[in-house]
Parts: structure tokens; sequence; C-alpha cells
């Protein structure tokens, strides 16, 4: 008797379709382009860390195929079912904020979405999950847990950020992302791994060399390198204690200081000189006016505009 195909790659064991060499999977983004019919309306990359996409898609009758990454997803608005099936285990659930959707590297199902939604997207490396668990001091992470549609509220706000806190400047945006990357990171290894890990709170923050070393780094006007990575080195700790230590010393994680220093020089500008919006906009690196305008009323309730008239 003749088997449907796509039967045949649902029903096969899991274990097998993990097997899979990661380098003969494809790349997350391509395989969700693939599935979705479109292209994501905003995606950002930190290779080799990971990625960040936002999507608008239609409806979904297809086989995810395995991927080469971790797929975590978060839905930003409205209420939709999903139906996912995984050999012969159906999970059904309804897409939301506040919920969750794991589709660990190497896994293969049958996706059933009926009406289209809205999703930002995480592409985690294995590697990288490796990486921070061995940063926090963690045995190897267990394998990530299939999730549809699963309550997490800390996960969602996390990933659901990354959409709504881009400000169109790339120094910001890339710290952001990479201090995003080692949060969610986390999380996933503490709630969303098949055993129990456990972090424990900083004890203590940087030493005033160290802290001294990073601030001058943020504040640099220069090209200076003010990725994540630099910042840990110069402290001779890894991205994981770093990110903890600042925020125990500062009360900021290192993506809200600067974000914080860029607004007080943005202040001093358009108060003590008459540079055009659009002139301090570029000074300060920013995609577009439009884009520090958006930054700049998120923080002050107030546009640059009316704020300079009302500081002079």
């Amino acid at each position: 008797m003749l088997r449907d195909p796509l039967e045949a790659l649902l029903v096969a064991p899991r274990a097998h379709q993990g097997d899979l060499p990661i380098a003969d999977r494809r790349p997350a983004d391509v395989e969700m382009a693939r599935v979705l019919k479109t292209t994501p309306l905003r995606m950002a990359s930190d290779p080799p860390s990971g990625a960040i996409a936002y999507w608008e898609h239609g409806a979904l009758h297809d086989v995810v195929e395995p991927m080469a990454e971790h797929v975590v997803m978060a839905y930003p608005v409205g209420s939709q079912r999903l139906e996912r099936r995984t050999g012969k285990s159906v999970a059904i659930g309804t897409a939301r904020p506040g919920v969750v959707t794991v589709i660990p590297t190497g896994s293969t199902s049958r996706w059933d979405i009926h009406q289209p939604m809205n999703v930002v997207q995480l592409y985690l490396p294995q590697a990288t999950l490796e990486r921070i668990a061995g940063e926090a001091d963690k045995i190897a992470p267990g394998d990530l847990l299939e999730r549809t549609a699963h309550p997490d509220l800390t996960t969602s706000r996390l990933l659901l950020s990354a959409a709504d806190v881009l400000d169109g400047r790339e120094l910001l945006d890339a710290l952001f992302r990479q201090q995003l990357t080692v949060l969610l990171a986390t999380r996933l290894l503490a709630a969303h791994t098949g055993s129990s890990t456990t972090f424990q709170p900083t004890l203590g923050g940087l030493s005033p060399k160290a802290l001294r070393r990073a601030i001058e780094r943020l504040r640099s006007d220069s090209d200076a390198d003010v990725s994540l990575a630099a910042l840990a080195s110069d402290a001779g700790l890894s991205r994981f204690h770093f990110c903890r230590a600042f925020k125990e010393s500062t009360g900021l994680s290192p993506h809200a200081w600067l974000r914080q220093h860029r607004l007080e020089q943005a202040m001093n500008m358009l108060r003590d000189t008459d540079a055009s919006v659009v002139s301090v906009a570029a000074a300060l690196g920013y995609s577009s006016q439009t884009a520090f305008a958006a930054a700049f009323r998120k923080l002050t309730s107030e546009t640059p505009s009316n704020w300079r008239r009302r500081a002079r």
C-alpha cells in the first residue's frame, strides 16, 4: 500500500529527524520565508549569536522542515488558533500576547493556521545556548521542549520588546539585541528545557576600574566597539556576568545606560546649539529624523522641537 510521503515525514521518529547534521538543515529565516510565503517586515541579525524577525503572514498549511536554529515565537496582537502535528501527537493552542511557541532545532511538524497573523521570531543557534549556559556556570543545556502557544509572559514580553524598543540607531540597536539574546537564552534555559536550571542572583557589581572602562567605552563618540562582547572583554567577564554586574553597579542595563546617555547628549545639543533636529539626529547616529524623534518622545513624552522650545 502506498503511503503519503508527507505522512511518512511526520511519523518518522523524532530522534532520526534531529540527527540530520546542522549543516544540512535550512537556516531558520530561509525555512520561514518558504512556509510563510513572504519576507519579514523587519529582520536584524547579529552573527553568530542569532537573529530577530517580525512577520505578517497569511494562512499557513504546510510542514516546517528541520531548521539549523531554535525558533522562539511571540505574538504581539490578536488571538489565533494554532494546530501543530508532530509524529502522532497533535497540539492545539491560541496564539496571543503572553504565550510563546518553541520549535527546537532539528524538529519537524505540520502546521495549520487558518487566518493571517503577526509574529516576532527569535532564531537562536544551539552554540549560543551552550555558550550562555557555560558563561552562567551551568552544565550543558538539555534539549529545548516543543511548545505551542505555551503561557510564558516573561519570554513573550522580552521578545516583543524587540519590536517595540529598537529605535533606529545602529549602536543602540545592536547592543539591545545582544543583551536581549542573553536574557532570552537564560530564560529558555530556566523554563523550556527538559531539566531544571536555576540562576543565582549576582553578588556584587563591577570593580571601580572595570566600571570606569565600560563607561568610557559607552561614552566614546568615536567608532569604538560598544558591543557586549567588547564591554565584557574589557571587564574580564563573560557577557552573561557582565550584564548582571553592570546593572548591579549602575541600576541600568548597558543598553538602557547608553540610551540615557544619548538622550542627555541630544538634550544638550537641542538646548545649547541652533543645530536642526535633522543635524542632531545625524550627529547621534540615528538612521533618520523620524527614528530620532520616536526615540526621544518615548523617553520624554515630547517631540525634540517641543522640548527645545520649552527648555530655552
